[in-house]
């Protein structure tokens, strides 16, 4: 059951997104910002317009599932989850308070929706891809989306899964690279370059799009043309800006950033103003 939306009606929804990120974390005073701001898109297009799912039946066997293996960047998760109806709303203001279901690092302690426990970088794959042969010799129509982070990628189990769904030809799976060029020790090309990626991944066996990840267009095309890949799972580079919605946030290189609370409040008076 997929939530059926027009363009502008999903700018709004990734702009309410971003305003959740900015308030779940602005009480810790520091976390994972600019990757939730900077995602907004890729959850939006995937919640609110691209997966079958039923917030009254999460464990409807023949949803499409949907893998955050970069499973650190909880609070766009989470508000993707609210916002969807599978859970209130009210619930994101107790994110990574003592007792909390909403952990820093997502679990299945949350409920159904969370398909897989990935606090270990480059395990979600894996996971994904089983499943995806599980439906397949199931003759269910179950897709299966994995958002990834472009550092993760440079985890070695990533690949080791990323050529078994190349040989099974699983076109039921959809990875997405959230490929905002930083990973926690900095600058992707000055850590580990992972380029060229696209030759890569083609050469796995996907088949492979590179798309603006803050552009609802773009990444709804990018999903159409996924599914109609047959043959093959499909991989999408979707370049993102961390902070994306927030000026004074966008492009700054950090990994869990400090976020005192005048650049919260800062910070949440811009992301209102564009509701």
């Amino acid at each position: 059951m997929q939530a059926s939306h027009n363009l502008e009606e999903l700018e709004k929804i990734a702009t309410r997104l971003r305003l959740h990120v900015v308030n779940m974390i602005a009480p810790s005073g520091q976390g994972y910002v600019q990757q939730g701001l900077g995602a907004a898109d890729i959850f939006t297009a995937l919640y609110f317009a691209e997966a079958a799912m039923d917030p009254l039946d999460p464990t409807w066997q023949d949803r499409d599932r949907i893998f955050l293996t970069t499973a650190h960047n909880t609070a766009i998760f989470y508000a993707a989850l609210a916002e969807r109806g599978y859970f209130d709303t009210e619930q994101l203001d107790t994110y990574v308070t003592d007792g909390s279901t909403l952990e820093i690092n997502s679990s299945e302690r949350m409920g159904p929706f969370v398909e897989a426990t990935c606090g270990s970088l480059g395990q979600g794959l894996s996971v994904a891809v089983g499943c995806a042969i599980a439906a397949k010799r199931q003759g269910r129509a179950s897709r299966f989306y994995v958002i990834i982070g472009d550092g993760e990628m440079q985890e070695g189990q990533v690949w080791e899964a990323a050529m078994l769904a190349g040989a099974r030809g699983l076109d039921n799976l959809c990875l997405i690279v959230d490929y905002n060029f930083v990973q926690s020790e900095g600058s992707m090309d000055l850590v580990m370059s992972l380029e060229p990626l696209m030759d890569k991944m083609a050469g796995f066996g996907f088949a492979c799009q590179e798309v603006d990840g803050n552009d609802l267009g773009a990444l709804l095309g990018a999903f159409d043309r996924a599914r109609a890949a047959k043959g093959k799972p499909s991989f999408i580079k979707a370049n993102t800006v961390m902070g994306k919605g927030v000026a004074s946030l966008e492009g700054l290189m950090f990994h869990q950033l400090r976020f005192p609370k005048e650049v919260a409040d800062s910070a949440r008076a811009e992301v209102e103003a564009q509701l």
